[in-house]
């Protein structure tokens, strides 16, 4: 017989499991809604990760929802065709051209990409866009910019669906009009709705940065909704973290019980955040 001595790495593991017991009894059953980009769409090995969290949350009892985005890969797909875009103040015109190569690339390179990689972890990843089943009815949110639309009514039904055949949605953030139209939604703000109709427990916003910082520069790991809005009229938070804390809050007062900005680039950030004391990023709170 093989004597196996114990270490401390192996008892370290099992009181990591241990101490996760009570958060897994929390979100038995939770709706967790989980906007992907950044550091975690950018490889295949960081995709591998993202995709056996995902997979672990569904067998421990959690329903989880895989909202994306795809920024990158719609350039080089507008660069390999050669389809010039214009912009009005910074954004890009989604006219109807580029509409079809943003579909193309986030309801079908993007969205299957995430799909193979959960299912190569065990399991069921299904994909959508907003258009499927009415999830998200848009408006067009400017005149100027084209084809970019506001999500304006939810039906997740057909998510409660999944839900109850232990599937994993994967959703491209692309809406219908009134009238048949097609528009591109931001991607935190098609997560922030799709959470907000689900009445999720949690809404995760994977994104490049540790968090939301104070003005000595330290990430604080959890806000109530009066401290965003004062940092953000005091210029605290500025720039690219604006749109992700309106997000939050949105959320938030919308049924959400909490949003939080999770830095992306730590493995397993979604583990951590979930089944952990410390987290990974900024919690909002309402």
């Amino acid at each position: 017989m093989k004597k196996q001595d114990m270490n401390r790495d192996w008892i370290a593991t099992a009181e990591t499991l241990s101490s996760a017991l009570p958060y897994l009894q929390r979100y038995d059953g939770a709706i967790v809604v989980v906007k992907l980009g950044g550091h975690a769409m950018g490889s295949d090995d960081a995709m591998e990760t993202f995709a056996r969290d995902i997979v672990l949350l569904r067998q421990v009892g959690v329903n989880p929802v895989i909202v994306h985005g795809g920024g990158p890969m719609i350039n080089a797909m507008l660069d390999k065709l050669a389809i010039q875009s214009e912009f009005v103040n910074g954004k890009r015109v989604t006219d109807a051209a580029t509409m079809e190569v943003v579909e193309m690339v986030l309801s079908g390179v993007v969205n299957k990409r995430i799909v193979q990689a959960i299912n190569r972890q065990g399991g069921a990843g299904v994909g959508l866009s907003g258009k499927d089943a009415n999830l998200i009815t848009c408006t067009q949110a400017n005149p100027d910019l084209g084809c970019v639309g506001t999500p304006d009514q939810m039906d997740p039904s057909v998510l409660h669906h999944l839900f109850e055949q232990d599937m994993i949605p994967v959703i491209a953030p692309i809406g219908a009009g009134p009238n048949g139209e097609t528009f591109n939604i931001n991607g935190d703000t098609a997560a922030g709705a799709i959470a907000s109709a689900l009445k999720a427990d949690r809404l995760l916003l994977l994104t490049d940065v540790s968090g939301v910082k104070n003005g000595a520069g330290d990430v604080v790991t959890e806000l109530k909704a009066a401290d965003v809005e004062e940092m953000t009229a005091t210029g605290v938070i500025a720039g690219g973290m604006i749109p992700k804390t309106e997000t939050a809050l949105s959320a938030v007062r919308n049924g959400v019980r909490a949003c939080t900005i999770v830095d992306g680039r730590v493995p397993n950030a979604v583990l951590l955040e979930l089944f952990t004391d410390h987290g990974a990023g900024s919690m909002i709170r309402p």
